[in-house]
């Protein structure tokens, strides 16, 4: 069941009458007033939770909050619009909240028309830029036609310009999240190749590389349930056939190999990209399968890093002679190791199970090496540490399956291990393991009842 809403006038006007009517300080007044709402099962998860602020001629009933004050002083016009827009930016940081409060109070045509008005001068245009950042952070609908023209105008004038280009992808970024067709039609007004291009202009800057890189991959999600169809996959393939997408990540990613925050995001870009079986073999044959195997080998401290490099794998490794070259170039013994040495990291756990199950599927020589590597002794102590992660549960079991569907002779190593009952209490626990769970046990020759959905049977199809 949904919670309920109320208005931000109608909590402010709550904690005024706390202070009023029954003479509670401030703090004690904004308690009471979250306290009484939540109680009666209201959201105020989109409720500024602050006692406003007065006004400059300080009149009661002209107090309001100051990310409401900083955006009336920039609709008015006054001679303090460089603060102002500061102090808006300021406000939206802090929270939600302050961002929605604004944006119900008409602040995206304000904040859009400061940033047209000041784009001739370089550091108005950067604040004009923040602001906008930070107001559509969460709040893709905001962005109009006008924004979004607006954002390829700003791209192409200062493309000479990291600092004004990452900001502006940033706002990019934001209302792509969740809004296909902001995606959609930001694509065709041309920019995938402003994104592609600024990462190639910059690519000494890790921090341009690293939105830019994301902004990219936003353009690959799938995300916004009103929705019916998304071109996402027409996305990723036009970043890497018309673009050059691939390339450029690449020789990012060989440019920043000590940025690990960088790193994280261009390999989970990649992984994003790793559409189809050729495009998974230019990843390798372009010298990422070999950046990636030195990630797990001289950044396997980094939790983050080591499991955007594991999901890369995972998504190149869907080609079957990509699988080969992982083992050949020792990538399972780099995945066990780095699973071992995350063993308490559930997401981890499950990017190097779900890892090695791809490069096990249908391969029975690759399945010996990761027996032979530690990688099912592995993955049996992550279902041990993380019974109650099912993405672990599912993906080890999966692991399990791929490793004894054609090699059955390591079935009862696999079993002497104690994986029947792992995979028994995962199948209980976790109703997205039942079929996957009672695969594994059917190949390790354990008795498992598998329910008979439909026999053709007790009945006739009739018009």
């Amino acid at each position: 069941m949904s919670k309920r809403r109320i208005t931000q006038e109608t909590f402010d006007a709550a904690v005024r009458e706390n202070m009023e009517e029954f003479e509670m300080d401030p703090d004690e007044a904004l308690r009471e007033a979250v306290e009484q709402f939540e109680s009666q099962g209201v959201d105020l998860s989109c409720i500024v939770k602050v006692v406003p602020a007065a006004s400059s001629n300080d009149n009661q009933e002209e107090q309001t909050h100051e990310v409401l004050q900083a955006l009336e002083s920039l609709r008015i016009g006054n001679n303090t619009a460089t603060a102002d827009i500061k102090c808006f930016t300021e406000q939206c940081l802090l929270g939600f909240a302050q961002r929605y409060l604004a944006a119900q109070k008409g602040a995206y045509p304000v904040i859009l028309s400061y940033c047209k008005k000041s784009v001739e001068e370089r550091d108005c245009a950067l604040a004009g830029l923040s602001a906008l950042a930070a107001l559509t952070d969460g709040q893709p609908d905001l962005l109009d036609k006008e924004g979004r023209q607006f954002l390829v105008d700003v791209l192409q004038k200062y493309q000479a310009d990291s600092s004004v280009t990452c900001v502006a992808i940033c706002v990019v970024r934001h209302c792509c999240i969740k809004h296909e067709q902001n995606r959609q039609d930001l694509v065709k007004g041309g920019m995938l190749p402003l994104l592609t291009g600024a990462i190639t202009r910059h690519s000494d800057c890790a921090a341009l590389v690293k939105e830019a890189s994301w902004a990219l991959r936003v353009m690959t999600f799938d995300d916004d349930v009103r929705a019916t169809f998304g071109h996402a996959h027409e996305h990723a393939k036009s970043i890497v056939l018309e673009h050059n997408g691939l390339k450029i990540l690449i020789e990012a990613a060989q440019a920043h190999l000590s940025n690990t925050s960088a790193l994280s995001e261009l390999c989970a870009t990649l992984s994003r990209l790793a559409v189809r079986n050729e495009f998974c073999q230019d990843i390798c044959d372009l010298g990422g399968l070999k950046f990636m195997m030195t990630l797990l080998a001289d950044s396997y401290e980094s939790t983050e890093l080591v499991r955007q490099v594991l999901s890369a794998i995972r998504a190149i490794a869907g080609n079957d002679d990509v699988k080969d070259a992982v083992v050949n170039a020792g990538g399972v013994d780099l995945i066990v190791i780095a699973m071992n040495r995350h063993i308490n990291n559930p997401a981890v756990c499950e990017q190097a199970c779900a890892c090695l199950s791809v490069l096990a599927l249908r391969k029975p020589n690759n399945c010996k090496v990761i027996v032979e590597n530690g990688g099912v002794i592995a993955a049996v102590q992550a279902m041990k540490i993380h019974p109650g992660s099912v993405n672990v549960q599912k993906q080890a079991c999966m692991l399990i399956r791929n490793l004894v569907a054609r090699t059955r002779n390591y079935c009862q190593q696999i079993l002497e291990l104690g994986a029947e009952a792992l995979i028994c209490q995962a199948v209980q626990t976790h109703e997205d393991c039942g079929d996957i769970g009672k695969a594994a046990l059917r190949d390790l020759g354990c008795k498992v009842e598998l329910r008979e959905l439909w026999t053709g049977k007790h009945g006739s199809i009739t018009n």
